[in-house]
């Protein structure tokens, strides 16, 4: 009886280990992807176009995207397949490119990058930097809508950003159909 205990104690620690450590591991490769693409970034501001954060990745740097009232300062990839999200928000491109008109969707995990957006508030600015553009968006409205059933027309008239995640925030199941949707409006944009 006392083996089994002692076993038991062994084998729940051990488990313990290892779901800590995997949590542990994403959120430390979300981090270190950050230092990576913020890299990649600088080198596209000097120029080089065709920067990837590490040499066998798929994607690029495509803007940076800001959330002064909550402390935010993140590189968006281009494609949000589910590799680049895996190391960082990123464009939807079938939406519009953020200033060109439409509405431009960036996606982000609940759990890691876009985890702030349970804190974002109407009112609050959102700020995408993007081909030395630096342009302001203004929180509008939050919906948790039904992927399955969501459809956004990305090409009509306006400039918006949509900040999209799976939700609920605190879920232990990842995935699921539904999203949480901040929606922003643009409000100004400067030349730098």
């Amino acid at each position: 009886m006392r083996n089994t205990r002692r076993r038991m104690t062994w084998l729940l620690l051990a488990l313990a280990a290892v779901l800590l450590g995997n949590a542990g591991y994403l959120h430390a490769k979300a981090a270190l992807a950050q230092v990576l693409l913020e890299r990649a970034w600088q080198r596209q501001l000097a120029g080089d176009t065709a920067a990837k954060p590490w040499p066998w990745a798929d994607t690029r740097p495509l803007a940076r995207l800001r959330v002064a009232a909550l402390d935010i300062d993140q590189i968006v990839l281009a494609g949000d397949s589910g590799r680049s999200l895996a190391f960082g928000p990123a464009w939807n491109e079938a939406s519009s490119l953020p200033g060109s008109g439409g509405t431009s969707v960036i996606s982000g995990h609940r759990d890691t990058h876009f985890s702030f957006l349970k804190n974002i508030g109407n009112g609050d600015i959102v700020e995408i930097e993007r081909a030395g553009t630096r342009l302001r968006y203004r929180v509008a409205r939050h919906a948790i809508v039904d992927a399955r059933s969501m459809r956004i027309a990305t090409h009509a008239g306006g400039d918006r950003l949509l900040l999209v995640t799976c939700y609920p925030f605190d879920d232990w199941v990842a995935g699921g159909p539904l999203r949480y949707v901040v929606e922003a409006e643009a409000v100004m944009q400067e030349i730098r």
